[in-house]
Formats: C-alpha cells, sequence, structure tokens
C-alpha cells in the first residue's frame, strides 16, 4: 500500500511508520517539527520529509490511506486535501486494531506503569523465542523500533487514554479490544484533555465495561484505590495482583519468592507491582514462574523510566525518571528514599506537562515531597509562555507542594548553578521531567 502519515515525527507515529516501510509498503510524511531521536530514526530509513511543514501536494490520489497523528489539528491543509478526495483516514490506533483483529490481544492500560510493564513483558518472551508484535511507548535495550507489526498470532499493546486524533476523539485504547487487559491505575492527569477527575475516570470505566461485555480476561492493581473501589462494587471474574514480597539491600532491591533472593535492575514498589503484572500476563502466555523470575533479573527498565544514570563515588548517585504526574512523583521520590535511605536527597521536578502548569492541577501534588530533604521544582518560562499559563506564580507552587525545604527556579542558569555546587557526598539528586530541564546538560555540570 501507499500510506502518507500526518504528523509523522511522534514517538509511535514515525515508528508505525517505520514498521511498515519494513513490511514492504510506500510511506511518506509530513511534520511542522520533528525532534530526534525520530528524526535520525527517518532518515536511517530515508523516510524523512525534505522539509518541514504541510504541503497538501502530498495527498495524491494514488494514495491508498493516511494515519492522521493527533498532533495535526482538524484544519490541517493535508487533512483537508484528504478529506476533499475521499481518501481513507485512520488513526494509528485504529490502524494498528485493523491489522491485529485476528490476534490474541494484550493490552497494558493505566495512569502509569503502562511501558514499563509493557517492556517487561516483551523482554521476557523475547528471551524465550515466543513470537508476538507488539506496540510500545518508549525505547527498551531488547528491540530496534517500537512498533513491530509481522502478522504474528500475539500482540503486546500499550494502550494511552489519549484522544486518538483530530477526528476521533476516543481514546487510544478502546480502539484495540483486547483479549487481556491490565490496568495499572488510575490517577486523574491531562487536564487539557480530561478537565475533571471523573471525566478521566469515566474514561478507564468505559474501557473496563467494554472488556467485561467482550467477555475479556481483566487484570487489575489491587494497591489503587480507585481500581480497588470499582471491582469491590462491580462483581466481576477480574483479578487482581499486588506488591510481591522483597527486601532492600545494599542499595539493590531483591524479590523474595520461595525463601530465595530474585536480584534486580529495577527498584521501588511502583515496579515491584509491574512485575507482578508483568509476570501473571507471562503466564497467561505460556511462561512459568521461574522462567519468568530468571529473565526480568536482567530487565534494566525502558527509556526514560526511573533508572540510575550517574554514579559518583561510592555513596552518590543521580536518577532519572519520566514522571511528572502527582502519584508518579510521589512513588518515584518513594522508591529513590527507599534504595538509599539514609542518603542526602534532593528531588528536581519539572513542571512541563498541561496538567502540572495548571493552576487548578498543581495542589494535586500537596506533600509528593515529603521523603525528600530538599525538593526543586522547574518551570521553564517559555514553555509558560507557549502554553499561555504565564499566571502560574513561584508562591502558587510553593504552597501547593506544601514542602519544607523547596525553592522554585525558572532559569536553566540557574538550575544549571544549583546542579553544578551540589557537594555529592552521601547524597542521591533524582530528576523528574517528561521534558528535557532546557537542555540543561547534566553530564557536563557533574563532569
Amino acid at each position: 500500500m501507499k500510506i502518507h502519515f500526518i504528523a509523522i515525527g511522534g514517538s509511535i507515529m514515525h515508528s508505525l511508520a517505520i514498521a511498515l516501510k519494513r513490511n514492504g509498503h510506500m510511506v511518506t510524511g509530513s511534520d511542522d517539527i520533528i525532534r530526534e531521536p525520530s528524526k535520525s530514526n527517518l532518515i536511517a530509513h530515508n523516510i524523512l520529509p525534505s522539509k518541514e511543514g504541510w504541503y497538501p501536494n502530498k495527498i495524491g490520489n494514488n494514495l491508498d490511506m493516511v494515519i492522521l497523528g493527533m498532533h495535526a489539528k482538524k484544519n490541517n491543509p493535508e487533512l483537508l486535501e484528504a478529506q476533499k478526495k475521499n481518501i481513507p483516514i485512520l488513526s494509528f490506533p485504529e490502524f494498528v486494531f485493523n491489522l491485529s483483529k485476528e490476534k490474541k490481544k494484550i493490552v497494558i492500560a493505566g495512569s502509569h506503569g503502562k511501558t514499563t510493564i509493557t517492556a517487561m513483558i516483551i523482554h521476557v518472551l523475547k528471551d524465550y523465542n515466543i513470537e508476538f508484535d507488539y506496540l510500545v511507548g518508549a525505547k527498551i535495550d531488547s528491540i530496534d523500533n517500537q512498533v513491530k507489526l509481522d502478522r504474528k498470532k500475539l500482540i503486546i499493546i500499550e494502550g494511552d487514554e489519549y484522544f486518538s486524533s483530530a477526528l476521533d476523539l476516543t481514546p487510544k485504547f478502546m480502539h484495540y479490544k483486547a483479549d487481556l487487559l491490565v490496568v495499572s491505575g488510575v490517577s486523574w492527569d491531562h487536564i487539557n484533555v480530561f478537565p475533571t477527575q471523573s471525566s478521566y475516570e469515566e474514561a478507564f470505566i468505559k474501557l473496563i465495561n467494554s472488556a467485561i461485555q467482550n467477555s475479556s480476561k481483566i487484570l487489575y492493581c489491587k494497591h489503587d484505590s480507585f481500581l480497588d473501589q470499582f471491582f469491590t462494587d462491580h462483581k466481576t471474574s477480574a483479578q487482581s495482583y499486588e506488591t510481591p514480597d522483597y527486601k532492600v539491600k545494599n542499595g539493590q532491591f531483591f524479590l523474595t519468592k520461595n525463601n530465595q533472593k530474585v536480584p534486580l535492575h529495577v527498584f521501588g514498589k511502583h515496579n515491584l507491582e509491574n512485575i507482578s503484572a508483568a509476570q501473571n500476563v507471562c503466564q497467561e502466555l505460556g511462561v512459568s514462574a521461574t522462567e519468568f523470575y530468571l529473565s526480568i533479573q536482567n530487565f534494566k527498565g525502558a527509556s526514560r523510566r526511573l533508572s540510575l544514570i550517574k554514579t559518583l563515588g561510592a555513596e552518590s548517585s543521580i536518577y532519572y525518571d519520566f514522571a511528572h504526574s502527582p502519584s508518579k512523583v510521589r512513588a518515584t521520590v518513594n522508591a529513590v528514599k527507599e534504595l538509599n535511605p539514609n542518603r542526602y536527597l534532593i528531588a528536581c521536578l519539572e513542571l512541563h506537562t498541561f496538567s502540572s502548569l495548571n493552576r487548578d492541577f498543581i495542589p494535586h501534588y500537596i506533600n509528593v515531597f515529603d521523603n525528600c530533604d530538599e525538593s526543586w521544582v522547574y518551570v521553564d518560562e517559555k514553555e509558560l509562555k507557549r502554553k499561555g499559563l504565564l499566571n502560574l506564580k513561584s508562591q502558587s507552587i510553593l504552597d501547593a507542594f506544601n514542602h519544607h525545604n523547596m525553592v522554585v527556579i525558572k532559569n536553566k542558569e540557574i538550575l544549571s548553578d544549583k546542579i553544578s555546587n551540589i557537594c555529592f557526598q552521601n547524597l542521591n539528586l533524582l530528576l523528574m521531567s517528561s521534558g528535557n530541564f532546557s537542555g540543561v546538560n547534566i553530564d557536563d555540570l557533574i563532569d
């Protein structure tokens, strides 16, 4: 087929484009801005548009299909041209479902942890040569592309709650019609899409009810209060999972199974819950518990998820996490503190998403830094201006987080100075952002 991608620069969109070209399709695309690593990946597969922008002349009558990304608006000139010429237009979740109707579909949903759970399952299945297709939201070591669609009988899908496209306001995860649905937790986020907590929760209720109606198997986290209450009130055959038994010794987490200790590269109670979810899914797919725990010892995490990025001597480290929602920030802070409880902990959070920069949403961050000795909140004033949120004042942030030793930083030079002046003695620095701290190079500062 001849397929054109409108908004090809997205993480999944460009990965899907690469997967389809590998499968023999003719692929083109457009976007008004393409950042790394999408740019280099598209160059490597000779799909990068010759120049950025939208060009209606790319929408020829010979196109079989247009795949529309969420980044493109309703008035996108290429989209309007495709509509004018009656070319089929699909969002990427619609396309993935159409290609996967006959497959066994494992869908991982939830406010947090879904990328890591998906990555864990992929890691284990690859270890035991089980064939499958997949769609995952971040790069992991064992794969070279985030999407694989080779017509296997099984597909592992990370399903998120964002709208599918400007033409399709259905949450992406509703399209996949899972045979086995995992829900890791429900904690309000994405205020620009879900303006109220109830509207956010309703998206997950619709997903779960759809799975129940389709007689899908459902696996959920028992420690999530919303899910636990929902499944208590609605008697179903859904199965829960919870934090497995573990110990922490010398800065490392160990699962304790049958009087044996399973050493882990990942850490924190939240990641242990992720492991429990992945183990249940792998068992459903024929991987024994013994085989699973042998494999998961070597799992080192997904790109930009909670991980060690630098060790400084024997008693100091720097950690990074994609954390941005209140529940994830709290879980990440607690994980790093539990790993090294006697080290001084500085947590630095960049407020980058629409939700985190929204004055009405910020109070949900109250007490997330309770387990920190010192906390910094970084806000890029250019990002505030770009999102039209200049009414967000430093005092409002301080009041909302309610931490005894906290500063708000609105200048990347000040952030750089503070990092470079840290005395790394028995100290951990935790960096959390869904952005990039305005391009501050942490390695250069530490060196």
